[in-house]
């Protein structure tokens, strides 16, 4: 079984990216078990270094080949060259586009096959708007710029995952966004994914949109009209799906161990059950890419950039977890 390379993009460069970055590589056992390089600034990588008093290197890389040669080194394949003005913690449009640059450069050399996932650190949407690139955020440049239509956020932690119908959109598009048609692609995305995680055969549960899952229409009806069709559309297709559940006790019933995945049917409603149990080990999956993507679960956190506080259990995770789906898929190629 070969390596897996991934691509780490550094996220916005003023927020807590390149500390979490900096403190993963430095982990005793992170250069034995991944490959990996920077998709970033190596200045900014070495500001972090120092600021976190780390026995790290920087190497600026010409070609990926080179990469993962030496423990002890954060290998940087260069996206940008940023002054060293830029403070830690503030909106800037420069850090901005720069954090766009990574993930599009990254984007190019999955697509290319010379890196074989991304593993993305947290860039900010407000710098992202600034710099006029009018993005939502990662999984909408992802999904852009690879031609993607058919794709979902998934969560994942030691015992929930969900995946998401619709993530940022207004509670009202949200709403709207609710079509049979949508519902039946992300479940068969959820029972697609999970065998890359080891779950053969994933219990799927789709969690309703209205309290107690719209109570037999009396408290609306998009339950009855909208999710339910696609529920047992998908059931005829030999999935193992259930619901609607009611949204407030199907992501304890799963995190129980009753189901393998839960579909949430729009951002908060299953953003806030997973980072409630998992926030600094969560991890974010983009499924239905042409490659996989994970990131941290988190934002950049401008609040204590540059003060070394930042936990970099997620950006560990999102990498070791990468390099799983990689390896896996490896694995049932040659089946």
């Amino acid at each position: 079984m070969s390596r897996a390379l991934i691509a780490i993009t550094m996220g916005d460069p003023t927020g807590i990216g390149p500390e979490v970055i900096a403190k993963t590589f430095a982990d005793p056992d992170f250069h034995k078990e991944n490959c990996a390089v920077v998709i970033g600034d190596v200045g900014i990588m070495q500001r972090a270094i120092k600021l976190l008093n780390l026995s790290l290197q920087v190497r600026s890389l010409d070609r990926l080949e080179a990469a993962c040669q030496k423990e002890g080194v954060i290998d940087v394949f260069p996206g940008s060259d940023l002054p060293e003005d830029l403070r830690f913690g503030e909106l800037d449009p420069r850090a901005g586009a720069a954090a766009f640059q990574y993930v599009k450069q990254s984007i190019e050399l999955a697509l290319s096959g010379k890196v074989d996932a991304i593993a993305t650190a947290p860039l900010n949407k407000e710098a992202l708007h600034l710099a006029g690139l009018k993005y939502p955020g990662h999984t909408e440049i992802l999904a852009d710029l690879t031609g993607t239509k058919d794709f979902a956020m998934m969560l994942t932690s030691e015992r929930l995952r969900v995946i998401h119908v619709s993530t940022h959109l207004s509670l009202r598009e949200a709403i709207s966004n609710v079509t049979q048609e949508r519902e039946s692609v992300v479940i068969r995305l959820a029972n697609h994914a999970l065998p890359r995680l080891g779950i053969e055969r994933p219990r799927v549960a789709v969690a309703g949109l209205n309290p107690h899952a719209g109570e037999g229409g009396i408290f609306g009806t998009e339950d009855l009209e909208k999710i339910l069709p696609a529920v047992k559309a998908a059931q005829a297709e030999g999935i193992d799906v259930t619901g609607p559940w009611p949204p407030d006790t199907v992501f304890m019933r799963a995190f129980s161990g009753e189901f393998d995945i839960v579909v949430a049917q729009y951002h908060d409603q299953g953003h806030i059950p997973l980072k409630l149990l998992g926030f600094d080990s969560g991890v974010n999956v983009t499924v239905g890419l042409p490659f996989w993507r994970t990131s941290v679960d988190h934002g950049t956190a401008f609040d204590i950039a540059g003060t070394g506080k930042a936990k970099h259990a997620s950006m560990r995770a999102a990498i070791d977890l990468a390099r799983t789906l990689v390896l896996s898929k490896e694995t049932s190629d040659q089946e």
